[in-house]
């Protein structure tokens, strides 16, 4: 990490802070109202969605408790390994209730609650994981990048839920909610495979938080979109 990323680390570290407790903060709210919502409008996808937004509270709380340390590189692989899990759990919640809501044929009731938690979680969630991977990145935190992608893939969800929600409420297609719903499954899948396999790396933060050009040699990691811009950081600080 240069010396001017080591002058900003208490910022950067205050910053994740902040922005780790935003993300609970909405979450908790947002699960509350898909939950009650989805109960009320016999929703399958919006108690998915309020589900969803359970888990990437769980992702947002591993990483407020990493940098509750004072030296919160000691609990990067704990919390590696927590948010791998949650998009595990993700990945489990949408395909069970895709498969419940497929094999039902069960058409919910239009819900215009859901419909504006939706829309309103796909404008508030790019930015806050915008905000966390650009940070974690310049902080060298393989965690808050990985977290920042459970939060990408929440938007991903707020997104099926609304083209689901609004053409079962106008054209009745009631399946195209589920069957999208499956391919965010199979995409938080992938991204917590690697955010499990991230720190048994060589080098597991830079692989995860560097340039979208450089990969790992030994082959341990192989996405294009990650490397590392703490390249330069003493080998004993990895």
């Amino acid at each position: 990490m240069s010396s001017t990323a080591v002058d900003r680390r208490p910022l950067l570290e205050r910053r994740i802070r902040w922005i780790v407790a935003a993300t609970i903060s909405y979450n908790v709210v947002e699960a509350g109202v898909a939950l009650v919502a989805g109960r009320l409008a016999s929703s399958s996808a919006l108690i998915g969605f309020g589900l969803d937004s359970i888990v990437e509270v769980l992702s947002a709380a591993a990483v407020a408790w990493q940098f509750s340390a004072p030296n919160p590189h000691t609990r990067e692989r704990a919390a590696m390994r927590t948010i791998a899990l949650s998009f595990f759990g993700l990945a489990a919640f949408v395909t069970v209730d895709a498969a419940r809501t497929l094999l039902s044929a069960t058409e919910p009731e239009h819900s215009t609650a859901g419909i504006l938690l939706a829309a309103v979680s796909l404008a508030v969630m790019p930015f806050l994981s915008w905000f966390e991977r650009r940070t974690g990145r310049e902080l060298g935190s393989a965690s808050a990048v990985a977290d920042s992608k459970q939060t990408l893939i929440c938007t991903y969800l707020s997104a099926v839920l609304l083209v689901g929600l609004v053409l079962n409420s106008t054209l009745g297609w009631w399946w195209a909610d589920p069957v999208a719903a499956v391919v965010i499954a199979a995409f938080a899948v992938r991204e917590g495979v690697e955010a499990w396999r991230g720190d048994a790396c060589c080098t597991p933060v830079s692989q995860l938080v560097a340039s979208d050009e450089a990969r790992c040699d030994d082959g341990c990691c192989d996405d294009d979109r990650l490397s590392g811009v703490d390249a330069h950081r003493p080998a004993t600080d990895r």
